[in-house]
């Protein structure tokens, strides 16, 4: 029942370089929960302060800012501290999931397949060490700043005359720099609802970029990128990659909605894990509503859906009380 959700607050924009495709998403979502009936009211942290925030008196919040300072468990540090609900991980699993090099080294942990890689200083790298990446990890490869997502600080190398400038052009965005080899084939979208036993992968999506190049513009503003979803895969291979999915996204902790991003190797159909996003797009090109529309779920539904699971990481804890 919507009218059970109170004063929502729907948080987007913020100060990441991310922070135009957030005005975009938040949009969505704010207009979505409003023809719901739902008291929704936007809230944007790069113009307002926290304390505007803890005024607000929101009962729960929706996340819709991406990147740093609102998918890296700070804001939600914040709303823990505050008392107030909001959606998708809580603090350790959405730090966890905004940095590229930990994700992957938990989901080695748990025996989860993912390019092998290896991480570079931004300040301290030397030329020697810049040309014995590609002789480990092969050509071409891929650079990316591990902390920035929608394909910023990215670069993808070809051959070893073209590391220093790839890794120049990452090292701008963040401290370190990750070095990861490359799967050539198909790339795949999958989105998680839930937590634990309860999580469940919606349908798959895959994305043909042109050139193969799914990069900022392909990814938002492109009418050329196509999608095909559910991914024309056999049952048993769909199945596969969304247990992945869903085991990826327990190995992190994650919660409230995510969604877990792939290769498919062309020489034998083996899936990798890229990377998870806990807070994803809800743009007009945005995969999460098109793999919830898939399944039946409209994009109003879907915003309503995981505005319900807003919580609390210590909402179960005798000793916690509300600020």
């Amino acid at each position: 029942m919507t009218q059970n959700f109170g004063k929502v607050g729907v948080l987007f924009g913020g100060r990441s370089a991310e922070r135009e495709v957030s005005l975009m998403s938040g949009s969505g979502v704010l207009k979505a929960l409003k023809s719901k009936g739902i008291d929704a009211h936007p809230f944007d942290p790069a113009e307002r302060s926290l304390a505007e925030l803890a005024a607000e008196k929101f009962d729960r919040v929706f996340i819709a800012l991406h990147g740093r300072y609102g998918e890296d468990g700070t804001l939600q540090g914040v709303l823990e501290q505050l008392g107030i609900p909001y959606t998708g991980s809580g603090v350790m699993a959405s730090s966890i999931g905004m940095d590229k090099v930990m994700t992957k080294r938990i989901w080695l942990s748990h025996s989860l397949p993912t390019p092998r890689f290896a991480v570079l200083d931004s300040k301290a790298a030397t030329p020697e060490e810049l040309r014995a990446v590609p002789d480990e990890l092969g050509l071409p490869l891929m650079l990316k700043a591990p902390h920035e997502g929608s394909t910023i600080g990215i670069s993808k190398v070809t051959g070893y005359s073209e590391m220093k400038e790839g890794f120049v052009h990452c090292a701008k965005y963040d401290d370190v720099v990750l070095a990861e080899e490359f799967i050539t084939g198909r790339e795949l979208t999958v989105p998680v609802l839930g937590a634990g036993r309860t999580a469940r992968a919606l349908p798959i999506v895959e994305i043909r970029a042109p050139q193969g190049n799914y990069d900022y513009q392909n990814k938002y503003f492109s009418d050329d990128t196509q999608y095909l979803c559910p991914a024309p895969l056999d049952e048993g291979l769909t199945k596969r990659i969304q247990s992945l999915a869903v085991r990826a996204y327990n190995a992190l902790g994650s919660s409230g909605w995510a969604r877990v991003d792939f290769m498919l190797r062309a020489t034998d159909n083996e899936p990798f894990l890229l990377e998870i996003n806990t807070s994803p797009g809800m743009t007009g090109h945005s995969l999460v509503p098109m793999s919830a529309k898939a399944a039946g779920v409209s994009y109003e539904d879907l915003c309503v859906e995981i505005l319900r699971s807003a919580d609390l990481d210590l909402a179960q804890s005798e000793n916690w009380k509300p600020v």
